[in-house]
C-alpha cells in the first residue's frame, strides 16, 4: 500500500514464516550447541540465497530491464536480514534482532514472488506487499524493551496498521480489476479507487501518530535513552517520508518518483542506524580499559566521573552503604533512597564478602547491554573496595603514627623526669658528699694516711659526679633550654673529633624538632668517634620553608650501615614520628653524611 502507486502499477511484499519449527525435528539428534550452529547456518543460508535470487535479474539476466526500486528494496531487505541475524545471535533474549530479520525477509519475499508468473504468486504478492510495516513499527516502538510491546497503547498502535494493510487491502483486492489476482470477485474501479484513497489516508494517520509518539518519547527521555533511541528516530523520519509520499498520492493522484526514491534511499540508512545502536555498547566498552587502569586512585567524585564516562549516563548515582545508619548516601553524605525496579532508573547492588558496600543507580535503558553494566559494576566494586582498604590502611597508619608519637613523647617525658631526678637528687647528694669530704680533709690535716684516703675518695667522687652529669645530659640535655644552637655548640666542644657548627635559623625551632635534631647530632658524633676515623666533622642546620634540616658530615672511612645496630634505627623512628625523614649516605672511603628533615609549623 505504501509503495503501491495510486490506481496504477503496484509494488507488493510477502510476510516471513519462521523455519525454526520445521527444522527442529531434523536436529534433535544433535546437541543443543550443534543444533544452534546448524540453525544459524541454515538461516544465514536462506538469507543469502533469498538475496541472490532477488538480485538474479540484475546479476544473471543482462537482457532483463532493471527495476531500480526493486534493487534498492532488495538491498534494504538484505541489510535488515543480515543485521537482524547479527543482533539475534548476539542478544537471543531480545526480539529486536528477530523483528529486523523478519522485516528483511518481508522485503525480499515479494520481490521473489514477482519473478513467478502465476496468479497465485501475484495474489500473495498483492496481499503482503506492505507486511514489513508491522515489523518496522514494532521495532521502532520496542527498541528499549527488547523487542516486546509493553503498553496497551503500543499494541493498539501496531494493530491499527492492520485496518488499511489487511482489512482494506483484502476489500480493495475484491474490487480492483487491474492486477488480475485471484481474489477479484466484484470488479469495480470506482469502489477500488475509494478503498485505495481510504487506505492511504488511514496509513498517513497511523504513520504520523507513530512519528509523534517516537518524537515525544525521545524528547522527554534521559540522555542515555536518547542515544539508544536514535535508530528509532531515524526510522520515524523514514515513516514521515512515506507519509509525505502518501499525502502526495492523495493530493495529486499521481506517484512522485522523486519522493519514492527519497523514501526508498532513506530506508537504506535505517539498518545502518540500528547497527550503530548495536555497536554502541561495544564502543562504550572501549572506555572500560581506561576505567580499570585508573581504579587504584579513583574514589568519590573521580570514581563517579569515570563511571559516568564509561556508561554514558550523566545522571548516574554512586550510593555508598552506611552500616551505622543502615542507609545509602552519596559521596557528599546526602541520604539516598534506591528506586524500585521496573522504572526509568535501575539499581546494581555491589557487595563485599556478602555484605552491601554500595549501589549504582543508572538509567534503565542501559540494561539493554547487561554485559556493559556488569563490567562497570565490577569495576566500581573493585574501586570502592580498594578505597575501603586504603581508608583502613590510612586509619591504621594514622594510629601507628599516633602510637609512635605517644611512645616518643612518653620517652622524652621520662627522660626529662630522670634528668631532673638525677640533677635534683643524686647529683645534689654527691655534691654534698664532696663538700663533707673536703671539710673532713681539713680536720685531719695532721694524719697523712687519712688525708690521702680522703683525697682519693674526693677524686673518685668528682669523676662519678662528672659521669653522672654526662649521663643526665645524654638522657635529656638541659642545655636545650637555651636553644638548639647552644646545645650543638656544647656537643661540638665535648666531641673528640674537631667539629664545626653552622646554625642558620634565626628563630627557635619547635621543641620536639630541636630535641630530635639534638639526638641526631649526638648519635652521629658518637658514631664518628667510635668508627669513622675522621679528622673533621661539620654540623649544618638550616630551615627551608616549613622543613628544618640538620646534616652531620665527616671525612672518615665511610661504610656506615643504618640497618645494623639500634642507634640510627631509633633515630629514624624518632624522626619519622614527626613526619620527618632520615637519610644516611656513607660510601666507603668518602665519609658519612647523616641528613634529617623535620617538618616545622610555619
Amino acid at each position: 500500500m505504501i509503495l503501491r502507486a495510486p490506481s496504477g502499477a503496484r509494488t507488493s511484499a510477502l510476510t516471513l514464516e519462521s523455519t525454526a519449527q520445521r527444522g527442529a525435528r531434523a536436529l534433535t539428534r544433535f546437541t543443543a550447541r550443534e543444533r544452534g550452529r546448524v540453525f544459524w547456518l541454515a538461516v544465514w543460508g536462506v538469507a543469502i540465497a533469498a538475496e541472490l535470487l532477488a538480485l538474479r535479474p540484475v546479476l544473471f539476466e543482462r537482457d532483463a530491464p532493471i527495476q531500480g526500486l526493486e534493487v534498492v528494496f532488495t538491498l534494504v531487505g538484505g541489510s535488515f536480514a543480515a543485521f537482524g541475524l547479527v543482533a539475534w545471535r548476539r542478544r537471543p533474549d531480545s526480539r529486536s534482532g528477530l523483528l529486523m530479520t523478519a522485516m528483511g525477509f518481508a522485503f525480499l519475499v515479494p520481490i521473489l514472488l514477482s519473478q513467478l508468473a502465476s496468479p497465485l504468486a501475484l495474489t500473495a504478492r498483492a496481499f503482503v506487499s506492505d507486511a514489513w510495516v508491522f515489523f518496522f513499527v514494532a521495532l521502532l516502538l520496542t527498541l528499549l524493551t527488547s523487542g516486546r510491546l509493553q503498553s496497551r497503547f503500543d499494541r493498539l498502535l501496531v494493530a491499527s496498521f492492520a485496518v488499511p494493510l489487511v482489512i482494506l487491502q483484502l476489500a480493495w483486492m475484491l474490487f480492483d480489476p487491474d492486477d488480475g489476482h485471484l481474489l477479484l470477485l466484484f470488479p469495480s474501479p470506482d469502489v477500488a479507487h475509494v478503498l485505495d484513497r481510504t487506505q492511504r489516508a488511514l496509513l498517513v494517520c497511523a504513520c504520523l501518530v507513530t512519528v509523534v509518539v517516537i518524537g515525544v518519547r525521545w524528547w522527554a527521555t534521559s540522555a542515555p535513552r536518547r542515544r539508544a533511541l536514535l535508530p528509532s528516530l531515524a526510522g520515524a523520519l523514514v515513516l514521515f517520508l512515506f507519509a509525505a509520499l502518501l499525502v502526495n498520492d492523495l493530493v495529486t493522484g499521481t506517484r512522485s518518483e522523486v519522493l519514492v526514491w527519497i523514501a526508498a534511499c532513506s530506508l537504506v540508512t535505517v539498518p545502518a542506524a540500528f547497527l550503530g545502536g548495536l555497536l554502541r555498547s561495544r564502543l562504550a566498552r572501549g572506555g572500560l580499559a581506561e576505567l580499570f587502569l585508573g581504579l587504584r586512585t579513583m574514589r568519590g567524585e573521580d570514581l563517579r566521573a569515570a563511571l559516568v564516562k564509561a556508561l554514558g549516563d550523566p545522571g548516574l548515582v554512586v550510593a555508598y552503604w552506611l552500616p551505622d545508619y543502615q542507609s545509602y548516601a552519596d559521596e557528599r553524605g546526602t541520604a539516598i533512597t534506591l528506586p524500585e525496579n521496573g522504572g526509568e532508573r535501575a539499581v546494581a547492588h555491589l557487595e563485599r564478602d556478602g555484605f552491601p558496600i554500595a549501589a549504582l543507580v543508572y538509567d534503565a535503558s542501559l540494561d539493554d547491554d547487561p554485559e556493559l553494566v556488569e563490567a562497570v559494576s565490577a569495576a566500581a566494586g573493585i574501586a570502592i573496595e580498594n578505597a575501603h582498604l586504603q581508608a583502613e590502611s590510612r586509619a591504621r597508619l594514622v594510629e601507628l603514627k599516633a602510637s609512635r608519637e605517644r611512645i616518643v613523647t612518653a620517652g622524652d617525658a621520662e627522660r626529662r623526669r630522670l634528668e631532673r631526678d638525677l640533677h635534683d637528687g643524686a647529683q645534689q647528694r654527691l655534691v654534698g658528699i664532696a663538700l663533707h669530704l673536703r671539710l673532713l680533709r681539713n680536720r685531719v690535716g695532721g694524719d697523712p694516711s687519712a688525708e690521702q684516703l680522703l683525697t682519693t675518695a674526693s677524686d673518685e667522687l668528682a669523676r662519678s659526679l662528672s659521669e653522672l652529669r654526662e649521663l643526665a645530659r645524654g638522657i635529656h640535655p638541659a642545655v636545650l633550654e637555651h636553644g638548639l644552637a647552644a646545645a650543638l655548640d656544647a656537643l661540638a666542644t665535648r666531641a673528640p673529633v674537631p667539629t664545626r657548627v653552622s646554625f642558620e635559623p634565626e628563630e627557635r625551632l619547635p621543641a620536639p624538632v630541636e630535641l630530635a635534631a639534638y639526638f641526631v647530632a649526638s648519635e652521629a658524633l658518637a658514631n664518628v668517634a667510635k668508627y669513622a676515623r675522621a679528622s673533621h666533622v661539620a654540623i649544618t642546620v638550616r630551615r627551608v620553608d616549613s622543613l628544618a634540616q640538620i646534616e652531620i658530615a665527616d671525612d672518615g672511612i665511610g661504610g656506615a650501615d643504618d640497618t645494623n645496630g639500634t642507634g640510627l634505627r631509633g633515630l629514624a623512628d624518632r624522626v619519622e614520628a614527626l613526619d620527618g625523614r632520615l637519610r644516611v649516605t656513607s660510601p666507603r672511603g668518602r665519609g658519612t653524611t647523616v641528613h634529617a628533615e623535620l617538618p616545622c609549623a610555619s
